[in-house]
């Protein structure tokens, strides 16, 4: 029996999930990248800095849906996968994503205060004259929680699952791999979020080891005579697109000195947000002088 299940596993195949990719495409653009728009567009009055913002009520959606589809999508595998892994992986990105909501929510609230994301912690001018200067170790320790654990205990469950649903994603049939046309028109959005991901969360070495990891896999499968079926391919192509706009996004900003100061490091990545603060807020303010 448990012989037949696994041949059952390895030549069932899966429509495409138009309606799941919908959901996931559309509510990671609203309630994820829309949740600093939304605080920043709505009026102040609405909600108080001592209160949560709608971008707060966006991002708690978001920890109630995203772990519904991701459980969704795994469901619909045409592959029987490790539940227990799923499961611990759901647990963790939900504790993950609430830690990121408490600290982005004051992070993102500083910006009326006059907090700018592209310098660091220390050398906000906001933070540089706090007394007693024990305050700055908090706000670093909110940074931490924040950009660092917040952001790990998120995104790496977050790939797993989807790299986890992507080892599913192989059929036999040549047929089956190829992806209809509501595929092609959800991979540029699809694309352009998962780059909105990457930068702005700056787990961009993350990304590309779930990529090289997924490459991997694409040869190993096809030496068995096995292809990607239609979710497979979006997924992957996806993640292809991300990595090009990846690129195209670090070219233009490569000789930015001050966004080079705040990303010292070997892989420069600068967030969107770091530009948006130091180059739009410059624009907006021009705009209202003149």
């Amino acid at each position: 029996r448990h012989g037949a299940g696994k041949n059952e596993d390895t030549f069932k195949t899966s429509p495409f999930h138009f309606d799941l990719w919908f959901y996931f495409t559309l509510q990671n653009w609203v309630l994820d990248f829309g949740r600093p728009i939304a605080m920043i567009i709505l009026p102040l009055e609405w909600f108080p800095l001592n209160k949560p913002s709608a971008g707060d009520y966006f991002h708690m959606a978001y920890n109630v849906i995203t772990p519904f589809l991701l459980l969704k999508l795994i469901e619909r595998s045409p592959k029987t996968l490790p539940r227990s892994m799923v499961y611990v992986s759901i647990i963790m990105f939900v504790m993950g994503a609430s830690i990121h909501l408490v600290g982005d929510s004051v992070n993102h609230r500083l910006i009326f205060s006059g907090y700018q994301h592209h310098l660091s912690v220390r050398e906000n001018p906001i933070i540089k004259n706090l007394k007693p200067e024990t305050l700055i170790d908090s706000f670093e320790l909110l940074y931490y929680y924040d950009e660092y654990l917040g952001h790990s205990m998120w995104y790496i469950p977050f790939f797993l699952i989807l790299f986890i649903y992507f080892t599913g994603c192989f059929t036999p049939v040549e047929e089956e791999s190829r992806m209809p046309v509501a595929a092609l028109l959800l991979m540029g959005p699809s694309s352009l979020y998962y780059w909105y991901l990457v930068t702005e969360g700056q787990i961009f070495i993350l990304y590309i080891f779930t990529f090289f990891a997924m490459m991997a896999l694409v040869m190993h499968q096809k030496r068995k005579g096995l292809v990607l079926d239609s979710n497979g391919l979006f997924l992957f192509y996806s993640f292809i697109i991300t990595l090009v706009l990846i690129a195209v996004w670090v070219v233009w900003l490569w000789n930015d000195k001050i966004l080079r100061k705040k990303y010292p490091g070997v892989i420069y990545i600068p967030e969107p947000w770091a530009f948006y603060t130091l180059h739009m807020n410059n624009l907006h303010a021009a705009k209202e002088s003149l």
